[in-house]
C-alpha cells in the first residue's frame, strides 16, 4: 500500500518520487531519459555533431534515412539525441547519423537536355511512392532529403512528385552508366517501355535491400514528403569537424522538475513546514483553519531523545527484516547500462513479522499511545534522519560512476541535485538504500502508528473499542498498504526505482511525509470523533472496495503488459505500437480512461476521508492534496509521453479521450 506521494513520489508501489508520493499503484513508469550528463574529471570526447544540426538519422531496425535535428549528446552512452519530424524522440549512435550533404546529387560533368514531353516511370506497387531511376541499371543516386530542392534528373526520368530513392554511399564508382544514348530517343513509346525497365530493376533492389537488411547497410531509403524544385543542388562535400564537447556540467542533462533550482529551495522549505502545520494544527482542540498559523511550541518541545531511540530502533529492526535470506530475489527493470539488479522482495513479510511484534509488544504492557503523545518528536527525529541520510547520500554521489548517476538529478546546481538526488540506485553491498526506504519503515509504519492512533482514541474517549470511523480508516489504509507489500514486485517498473536518484526528495518523502502525514484521519478522530450509522459505515465500505478493484485489476493489467507483452494470456489487449519499440495499451480498463489508477486512488481516497465527517477540512487534506497531485501529473505524463512517442501518442489520446474521470475529465 505505498502511497507514496508524488511530489516525493510517484511510486506505484508505496514510494515517492516527483510529484509527492502517489501512491504505489497509481505511478506508471515513464519512459527512459533521452539524455545524460556526465561530471567526471576524465577527458571528454569529441562531438560531431551540435544540438540544432539537421542531420540524416537511421531508422532503428530498418536502413531508412529521414530528417532529424539534434537535440543533444550523452557522453555517458555515446548517443544523440534526436527528434524526427513527427515529435518522436529516439537516441542514435553516431554511426546512424549522416550528415545532409552527403545525401545530395552529385553534379554531373555531361549535360543533359530536358525532354518535356517525358513522362514518370510508375512502380508496379499502388503501395509503393514514384521513384526516380538514375539509369537503367538502376544505380541508386543521393537525394537531398531535408531541403526541398530537388535532385538533378536524368534525360529519360524527370519527376515533381514525392520520391524515393536508394544510396549507396561508399559505393559509387558504378554510380551510373553511359546515357549518352538516351539523347536521339524518337518515340514516346519506347521512353515508356525504358522507364518501366527502370522501374522493374529498382524494386528488384529494394526487394534484395529489406530481405538482407545487415548485409546491406551501405544503402539507405529516403523518402521525401515535398520536392518543389527542380534545379541541381550545388555539390556539397561532408566535412567533419570535431568540435570539443562543452562542460557537460553547464547544461543539466533533462529538464528540471518542480520549479527547477528555484523550486528546489522553495520545497527543501515548504514540505518540513507542511509537515509541522498538519501535526500541530491536528492537535487543535478547534482544528478549524480559521484557527491558522496553530501556535508554535517551545523549542524544547520539538525534541525527545526517547523519541530518536524509537525511530532508529524501528528502522534497524525493519532493515533486518529485510536482509533476511527469505523471499523471492527479483530482477529489476534494464538500466542504461543493460545491467538488470536484484532486490529481495520479501515486503509481506515484513510486515506480518512487524505485526506480530507489536502485538507481543502490546501483550508485554508497553503503551503505543506513547506515539500519540510524541507526534511532534517522533516527526522531528525521522526529519532528522532523512536529512543526515540525504546528505550521506549527496556526498557519496560524488564518486559514483557516471552510468550509476540519474539523469534528473545532475544539473550542477548543488540545492537541486540534493533534493533531486544525483545516484541511481545507491548500495551499501547488496543492500538497496533506496528499495528498502521505499517500501519498509515508513510504509509499515503508516500502519504502525494508525494502531496506535486506535489505542489513543479509546482511551482518550473511554472506548471499550476503537469507533466505526476509526476502524474503517485503519482498515482501509492496512489493505492499501498489504496489497502494496504482496505486489511489491511492481514497484520495480516504476519511475523512482528506474529513473529518479535517491536524494532528499525520496528520503523525506518516504521516512517523513508518508507516516506523519497520511495518518492525519486518524490522527484527528482520537481528538474529534465522528459517530457513523451501519447504513453510512456499508456505504463507505462499497464505496472503497469499488476504488480498490479498479485500482487492483488496472495496475495488474498494466504490470503484466509492461513485464511481458507477447505473454498469450494478454493477446486480447489491443495495442498502439510506437517508434520506441513499445506498445500503449488502449484495452481492458486502460481503453475507458488513460489513468485507471488514478481513478480507483482517487475513490479510495475519498473512502478515506469520508469517516471523519464534514466539520473541518483538514481530514480531507488529503482528498484535496492528491486530487492537485494526480492531475499536475497527468499533465507531466502528456507531456512527456508526446515527446517521446509523437504521432503515436496523439492517436492514442483520441481512441482514449478521457484522462481520470469518464465523460468528466
Amino acid at each position: 500500500m505505498s502511497q507514496a506521494w508524488d511530489l516525493m513520489g510517484n511510486s506505484h508501489q508505496s514510494g515517492f518520487s516527483p510529484d509527492f508520493h502517489i501512491p504505489y499503484g497509481t505511478q506508471q513508469a515513464s519512459q527512459e531519459s533521452s539524455a545524460g550528463t556526465y561530471f567526471g574529471s576524465m577527458t571528454m570526447p569529441t562531438v560531431k555533431y551540435q544540438k540544432g544540426d539537421t542531420v540524416m538519422g537511421r531508422w532503428p531496425g530498418s536502413s531508412l534515412y529521414y530528417e532529424v535535428k539534434v537535440l543533444g549528446f550523452d557522453v555517458q552512452s555515446q548517443r544523440y539525441t534526436v527528434i524526427y519530424k513527427d515529435g518522436t524522440e529516439l537516441e542514435l549512435r553516431e554511426q546512424d547519423i549522416k550528415r545532409a550533404a552527403g545525401f545530395q546529387t552529385r553534379s554531373r560533368s555531361r549535360s543533359r537536355s530536358q525532354s518535356p514531353g517525358r513522362r514518370r516511370s510508375r512502380s508496379r506497387s499502388p503501395a509503393r511512392t514514384t521513384r526516380r531511376s538514375s539509369s537503367r541499371t538502376a544505380a541508386a543516386v543521393a537525394a537531398a532529403a531535408i531541403t526541398d530542392s530537388a535532385p538533378s534528373s536524368r534525360r529519360d526520368i524527370k519527376l515533381k512528385d514525392t520520391l524515393e530513392v536508394r544510396l549507396s554511399p561508399l559505393q559509387q564508382t558504378k554510380a551510373a552508366e553511359n546515357n549518352s544514348n538516351n539523347k536521339h530517343e524518337k518515340k514516346e513509346e519506347k521512353q515508356k517501355e525504358e522507364n518501366n525497365t527502370a522501374s522493374k530493376v529498382n524494386e528488384k533492389i529494394e526487394a534484395k535491400a529489406d530481405a538482407e537488411p545487415e548485409k546491406n547497410q551501405g544503402r539507405y531509403n529516403l523518402r521525401r514528403r515535398k520536392d518543389d524544385g527542380e534545379g541541381k543542388p550545388e555539390v556539397q562535400q561532408e566535412k567533419e569537424v570535431k568540435v570539443a564537447a562543452p562542460a557537460p556540467a553547464a547544461t543539466p542533462s533533462t529538464p528540471l522538475d518542480f520549479g527547477g533550482k528555484i523550486g528546489a529551495y522553495f520545497w527543501l522549505l515548504f514540505l518540513p513546514a507542511w509537515v509541522l502545520f498538519v501535526v500541530l494544527q491536528g492537535d487543535l482542540e478547534d482544528p478549524s483553519l480559521t484557527n491558522f498559523p496553530p501556535p508554535l511550541p517551545p523549542l524544547e518541545a520539538f525534541w525527545d531523545p526517547q523519541a530518536l531511540g524509537f525511530v532508529v530502533l524501528w528502522i534497524l529492526f525493519q532493515v533486518l527484516l529485510y536482509i533476511l535470506p527469505v523471499g523471492k530475489l527479483s530482477e529489476g527493470m534494464p538500466l542504461r547500462s543493460g545491467e538488470r539488479l536484484k532486490y529481495r522482495t520479501n515486503g509481506f513479510f515484513a510486515i506480518t513479522v512487524s505485526a506480530v511484534a507489536v502485538v507481543a509488544a502490546v501483550h508485554q504492557g508497553v503503551d503505543l499511545t506513547y506515539i500519540h503523545s510524541r507526534f511532534l518528536q517522533l516527526a522531528t527525529a525521522t526529519f532528522l534522519i532523512s536529512v543526515l541520510l540525504s546528505i550521506y547520500l549527496y556526498i557519496r554521489s560524488r564518486y559514483a560512476a557516471p552510468e550509476q548517476r540519474a539523469l534528473g538529478g545532475n544539473s550542477g546546481n548543488v540545492v537541486y541535485d540534493f533534493f533531486k538526488g544525483r545516484e541511481l540506485n545507491p548500495r551499501i553491498k547488496s543492500f538497496d538504500l533506496k528499495f528498502f526506504c521505499e517500501m519498509r519503515p515508513g510504509l509499515i509504519g503508516w500502519c504502525l502508528i494508525n494502531f496506535a492512533m486506535a489505542l489513543a482514541e479509546m482511551k482518550q474517549q473511554e472506548l471499550d473499542a476503537p469507533s466505526y470511523s476509526m476502524i474503517l480508516v485503519n482498515l482501509f489504509q492496512l489493505l492499501y498498504v498489504v496489497d502494496g507489500l504482496w505486489n511489491e514486485e511492481a514497484i520495480l517498473t516504476t519511475m523512482d526505482l528506474m529513473h529518479d536518484g535517491f536524494g532528499f526528495m525520496l528520503a523525506f518523502g518516504d521516512l517523513v511525509w508518508v507516516p506523519f502525514t497520511y495518518t492525519l484521519q486518524a490522527y484527528y478522530l482520537v481528538s474529534h470523533p465522528n459517530p457513523l450509522s451501519l447504513p453510512a459505515v456499508a456505504a463507505i465500505l462499497l464505496l472503497k472496495l469499488v476504488g480498490f478493484y479498479i485500482f487492483r485489476k488496472s495496475n495488474s493489467e498494466k504490470n503484466a503488459f509492461r513485464r511481458n507483452p507477447s505473454d498469450p494470456k494478454l493477446s486480447h489487449l489491443k495495442t498502439i505500437p510506437t517508434a520506441t519499440g513499445k506498445s500503449l495499451l488502449v484495452s481492458g480498463w486502460w481503453g475507458v480512461v488513460r489513468h485507471p489508477n488514478y481513478l480507483g486512488d482517487l475513490i479510495m481516497a475519498l473512502a478515506w476521508s469520508l469517516p471523519c465527517g464534514f466539520s473541518h477540512l483538514l481530514p480531507w487534506y488529503y482528498m484535496i492534496y492528491f486530487v492537485i497531485l494526480l492531475v499536475h501529473r497527468d499533465s507531466r505524463d502528456m507531456s512527456d509521453c508526446r515527446r517521446k512517442y509523437g504521432s503515436a501518442w496523439d492517436e492514442y489520446c483520441r481512441t482514449v479521450r478521457y484522462r481520470i474521470i469518464p465523460r468528466v475529465y
